[in-house]
């Protein structure tokens, strides 16, 4: 049966995110580190371009060191849509207590990886575009869209609808959206220098930046800190708007309700306003 759903505070929510991510630690670990691990290894690949331009054929390898990195940011994109639509349809069937495994969240979202990465993009470059213009109105932007990848899987919403459907679906709880985007935000910081500053340490060098110059086992070493950083709490935030999103669908549309009167192997949960 079903778990009965019922509006969350914003502490119910985080509480209840921490215990899927406990609970299914194994599953959502293997759905973000999969497709990564793919990017880690491609980005090892190009350590070797990564030197100084000198001559005619430093600049050729410093061009070709360019094309990869570039190569190695678009997999990452793919790779980042992958996990998280996986990571949507994987925390919305332990929500609803139904099955769910890795290779079956990553089946289910095969054709929707372009569509989530439009999502990513689109959403990416307006927040941007309105930080560069004022910070103010960029965060707001981000906290008005952040439900708009859940949408985008579970609804099969095309971009613009998605975007769209997250504003009306946050709209009078942005402020716990924030909540949840700062606590996020500051974990990842802190895990992300808790793995990389013995790596520093180690290398005799004061900053990220530095290993760049060092030899070629300490930026393997600092790629392979930040592939675990990304592993370790990428699926948090993930798990967390999914769970928003389950939410927000109680509050204003009775999901719950609809849940209990639609069949529960349905492959898409459809808006109530479709």
């Amino acid at each position: 049966m079903a778990t009965v759903l019922r509006p969350l505070t914003t502490g119910e929510l985080l509480d209840r995110t921490f215990s899927l991510y406990r609970t299914h630690f194994v599953l959502f670990l293997a759905i973000f580190a999969l497709p990564h691990l793919l990017v880690l290894a491609f980005q090892c690949m190009t350590l070797e371009f990564q030197t100084p331009a000198g001559g005619a054929f430093e600049l050729s390898r410093v061009l070709t060191g360019v094309f990869l990195s570039l190569a190695a940011a678009i997999l990452s994109i793919v790779a980042s849509a992958t996990s998280q639509a996986a990571t949507v349809i994987a925390v919305s069937q332990v929500h609803l207590d139904r099955p769910a495994g890795v290779m079956d969240s990553f089946s289910r979202v095969k054709h929707q990886i372009a569509g989530v990465i439009g999502v990513s993009l689109s959403v990416g470059f307006l927040v941007g575009l309105a930080c560069i213009a004022f910070i103010v109105p960029g965060v707001l932007l981000m906290l008005r869209w952040s439900l708009a990848i859940p949408v985008k899987v579970l609804e099969n919403k095309s971009v613009g609808d998605s975007m769209a459907r997250s504003g009306e679906l946050t709209r009078g709880n942005r402020g716990r959206i924030f909540v949840i985007w700062l606590l996020f935000l500051v974990l990842s910081i802190a895990v992300s220098l808790l793995l990389r500053w013995p790596i520093e340490i180690a290398a005799g060098v004061k900053s990220i930046f530095a290993l760049q110059v060092v030899g070629t086992e300490w930026r393997v070493a600092a790629l392979v800190a930040t592939f675990v950083s990304e592993c370790l709490v990428g699926p948090l935030a993930t798990i967390a708007f999914s769970l928003v999103y389950f939410d927000e669908r109680v509050r204003k549309e009775a999901f719950d309700l609809q849940l209990m009167m639609t069949t529960l192997d349905a492959p898409v949960l459809h808006g109530a306003s479709a």
